[in-house]
């Protein structure tokens, strides 16, 4: 068996499976860089990729030529491929046997090929929903990992069909499936964190006060200039005169606050006032502390909670607010 499983997706929504299963091929677009056969190196496609396409933004061109480079050279015969036919629901099971090749108009606008053998298809229904989930990647080349293909090449040895599932199996698909929405949320969140951790100081208090505006308050950046501890001032009526005053300060840096700063912090709020103290970086076990036992209320942010509260709130957020942390909203199905 092949050390390497490959996923080769068949163009969008799968609009070629036909196609590729008929002529017994794989293939990629980007048919304007031309023909690869002589371009071995990734620097050498990247040439290619930016003559063919000079307008192109370098996250795109950094994605795409190196989707490129591992079709043209990293893919070998041997290698098991996999392509998927959303009308049907099945996987094409394949073996590569032929080296790179350009052959514009064979498969409509994809003109990089690669000859297969195709071995049979796998229903996408008999796969787990862990293999599912994995398989699921919008990429148009990656690889796939060892139990994925195991869980595929059983079903394909055994010719599996879809059919009545048993309790056991029932109960097994839910399991995974939670463990999915779970993993998926998990995911979700660190890379929100990611986005937040990428702002910069300026941007964090902007987003601070964006978050206090979408829970119901008026709120501002302080200006620039001695602000005793207050980045963002926020009230309902927006002057102050109205209570809850909310105060906040915003450390963007990798390091924790201590309990000192906590305590400055604290020295400069007033009865009515409330402390908000956001630090992407955390607190020591003393800061938190000293948050504890203060007699003005006070609540302090890391960036979990922070992540955590820009989702809850984010349907409020203003325009500002969302261009600082574009999200997109996803929908799950549920049992």
């Amino acid at each position: 068996m092949s050390n390497n499983i490959w996923m080769v997706r068949a163009g969008e929504r799968g609009y070629l499976a036909d196609e590729f299963f008929t002529h017994r091929v794989v293939a990629i677009g980007w048919t304007q860089v031309g023909d690869l056969t002589s371009a071995t190196t990734s620097d050498q496609v990247r040439a290619a990729y930016t003559r063919a396409y000079p307008n192109a933004k370098f996250g795109e061109i950094g994605n795409a030529v190196a989707m490129i480079h591992k079709f043209r050279s990293v893919l070998r015969p041997s290698d098991h491929v996999l392509s998927y036919d959303p009308a049907k629901r099945e996987y094409l099971v394949g073996r590569i046997i032929g080296d790179y090749a350009f052959k514009p108009g064979e498969i409509r606008d994809y003109s990089h090929l690669r000859k297969v053998e195709w071995l049979g298809r796998v229903s996408r229904d008999q796969l787990s929903v862990a293999s599912r989930n994995t398989l699921g990647s919008t990429l148009t080349l990656f690889s796939v990992p060892q139990d994925v293909w195991s869980d595929i090449s059983a079903k394909l040895d055994t010719g599996a069909r879809p059919g009545e599932p048993s309790a056991e199996q029932d109960e097994a698909e839910r399991e995974g499936f939670e463990e999915s929405r779970q993993d998926t949320q998990e995911r979700a969140h660190e890379l929100i964190k990611d986005k937040l951790l990428r702002l910069t100081f300026e941007q964090m208090e902007e987003l601070t006060a964006a978050l206090l505006r979408a829970m119901g308050y008026r709120a501002r950046v302080s200006p620039k200039g001695p602000d005793r501890g207050v980045d963002v001032f926020a009230s309902p009526d927006g002057l102050g005169f109205q209570e809850p005053r909310i105060k906040a300060e915003v450390k963007h840096r990798g390091a924790q606050i201590g309990s000192q700063e906590i305590r400055s912090f604290l020295g400069a709020l007033r009865p009515g006032d409330r402390g908000l103290y956001v630090s992407t970086g955390g607190y020591t076990k003393e800061a938190k502390y000293e948050a504890d036992r203060s007699n003005i209320p006070v609540s302090l942010v890391d960036l979990d909670e922070l992540a955590v509260l820009v989702v809850a709130h984010y349907e409020k957020f203003d325009l500002e607010g969302r261009a600082l942390v574009p999200l997109v909203k996803v929908y799950w199905p549920v049992e």
